[in-house]
């Protein structure tokens, strides 16, 4: 193994479904997880700007920032993914996600994951 690759970071990961096929719900955290990046003081120790151009990257394409608390790498098994509630606060209207859960009356409110043992 090249030991001069850089190791992926767990946001690297391939988001996970914030909406359940079956039922059309799409979930969003009902309040920001401990280390939400649109908490103050960086607490997920971010490159500068790096908040900002996820969030541009995620509505250039329709998108959503998923809540690096339900990642696979880093929320407990089980855990389904989220929209972060920072991001659907400061861009809820720009959510395609969250406009169509709203026009369906499907959007449903889960607490943040509990810390990965």
């Amino acid at each position: 193994m090249n030991s001069t690759r850089p190791q992926p970071e767990p946001d690297d990961d391939p988001a996970p479904a914030v909406a359940d096929p079956a039922t059309g719900e799409v979930r969003v955290l009902a309040r920001l997880c401990d280390t939400c990046i649109y908490r103050p003081g960086n607490l997920m120790h971010l490159a500068p700007g790096r908040v900002r151009q996820l969030a541009a990257d995620a509505l250039a394409t329709d998108g959503h920032i998923v809540c690096h608390s339900t990642l696979p790498a880093l929320a407990p098994p089980g855990t389904k993914g989220a929209i972060c509630k920072g991001f659907a606060n400061a861009h809820g209207n720009a959510i395609l996600a969250l406009r169509i859960g709203a026009a369906l009356g499907r959007i449903v409110e889960v607490p943040p994951p509990a810390k990965r043992a």
